[in-house]
């Protein structure tokens, strides 16, 4: 079995070629035949028209007048009677026979004019050949000529010429063919070639292609496939040492402190001191699993888990009151522009949401107005959260929906947080089919815009 696509194009492109030759040269023999036929009979009938006339101007004598008479080089003739007997015949220098069967000579002697082909001989082989039979009277009697011509050196010439000109086409067709099919399976070779190293964990690749067909558009599409999953695969890399990261800094935080608490003499202030780091580390471990599971669980799911419908301003107060110690500590004062907004989908997820907003405002603004607005426009609720706090960088905003993404760069403990809180916002957000936008200025306003239809039908996933 033959499994090179190469070899298969080739073959494929060769066996084309064959076909539609034998198709050309069995149509081109059908015309050349009808056409070599009609002109072949009309030059028939014209020549035994001038036998007939050459027979019927001679003088009365015996058979010799009619030898004389049908002898002509490239054509056999034949002069039979009213009982079938032969008068003349001349070979044309043939030196074939030409047998004449009762119902042609029957339907010559009666006056018809016979086309058709001689008939054939057991003993003698060949091409068909074309026969005209014409009628004609001398002294009285009917007589029956047949005539046909001798085309055995044409026919061979064609056949010659017709074979070379297939073989010549055969040979030019087969060399294309090779030279289309390496056009066309080349790149599927590459293609193929980088594949296998894909597969093999080589995501650096970028094949070249400067085509605009079928196979152009494979390679476009197989360079933006190699691009994703190089992002992917960084990703992927950057979420496990993230995660390794995070992990791995409060339990050796936790394994020093247990430690110095197990080896050292301390005073009951210290060893409360040590106590309370510890209590907070597996705090924060205990938050970070959370998040994690929270995440995983939000990036599975495709529509609100528990939709309801309930008054969102209401909501947003209910979190700023229950941040009160957090935003006064920090000197914060809230200014809230709430309209009456009642809204459908998930309580709980969305309480979340702007949980985490209004909490990272807090962590990163001191002595500053936290404003927090709520209208409906064009058919959505429209949040804002904004705070005056340091602000994020321009370079900074098209990354901080990634999971354990942090602006500061430092991981600065004292600002609590693991970089997975505005992951699960946008993934909340995106679930309700709503939109996230955020705008920043460093050092003078950070503003988190959310965009919710009011009232949008879920499909509930539990049920």
């Amino acid at each position: 079995m033959i499994k090179s696509l190469y070899v298969r194009t080739v073959f494929i492109f060769i066996f084309a070629v064959m076909v539609s030759l034998l198709l050309a040269f069995f149509v081109a023999t059908q015309l050349y035949s009808n056409q070599v036929q009609d002109l072949s009979d009309s030059q028939m009938i014209v020549t035994g028209k001038q036998i007939i006339s050459i027979i019927q101007k001679l003088p009365p004598g015996n058979s010799e007048v009619f030898e004389a008479a049908v002898t002509m080089p490239n054509f056999r003739v034949k002069i039979v009677d009213q009982t079938g007997a032969t008068i003349a015949y001349s070979d044309g220098g043939s030196g074939k026979k030409m047998p004449i069967l009762d119902r042609q000579v029957n339907q010559v002697i009666s006056g018809g004019v016979y086309h058709g082909t001689v008939s054939p001989d057991r003993k003698q082989r060949g091409p068909v050949h074309f026969l005209t039979g014409l009628p004609f009277q001398y002294r009285d009697k009917p007589y029956a000529l047949f005539i046909s011509p001798e085309i055995d050196k044409l026919l061979e010439l064609f056949r010659k010429v017709t074979f070379t000109i297939l073989l010549s086409v055969l040979a030019v067709g087969s060399l294309l063919s090779v030279l289309a099919s390496s056009y066309i399976v080349k790149p599927v070779q590459r293609l193929t070639i980088a594949t296998k190293r894909m597969a093999q964990g080589d995501f650096a690749l970028t094949l070249q292609s400067k085509r605009k067909d079928e196979i152009g558009v494979l390679t476009a599409s197989f360079n933006e496939m190699a691009g994703s999953l190089r992002m992917i695969d960084k990703l992927r890399s950057d979420f496990v040492n993230n995660v390794a990261h995070e992990f791995q800094s409060p339990l050796t935080s936790i394994t020093g402190f247990t430690k110095a608490l197990r080896t050292k003499t301390m005073e009951e202030v210290q060893r409360q001191h040590y106590l309370q780091i510890i209590e907070e580390e597996s705090q924060r471990l205990s938050r970070l699993s959370a998040n994690l599971l929270r995440l995983s669980v939000l990036e599975h799911d495709k529509k609100p888990a528990h939709p309801s419908t309930f008054r969102l301003d209401e909501q947003i107060r209910r979190i700023i009151i229950a941040s009160e110690p957090q935003w006064h500590a920090n000197g914060l004062t809230p200014d809230l522009t709430l309209d009456d907004v009642t809204i459908f989908g998930d309580e709980d997820s969305l309480n979340q949401v702007w949980h985490n907003l209004i909490s990272n405002s807090i962590k990163f603004a001191k002595n500053s107005v936290l404003a927090i607005s709520l209208a409906v426009q064009e058919g959505m609720a429209v949040v804002t959260v904004s705070d005056q706090g340091k602000g994020i960088p321009q370079e900074e905003l098209a990354h901080i929906f990634t999971p354990f993404y942090k602006v500061d760069k430092s991981r600065d403990y004292a600002v609590k947080g693991n970089g997975l809180g505005l992951s699960i916002v946008k993934r909340i957000v995106e679930l309700h089919e709503g939109t996230i936008e955020v705008s920043s200025k460093p050092d003078v306003e950070t503003v988190f815009t959310v965009r919710l239809p009011l009232n949008r039908t879920f499909v509930n996933t539990d049920s």
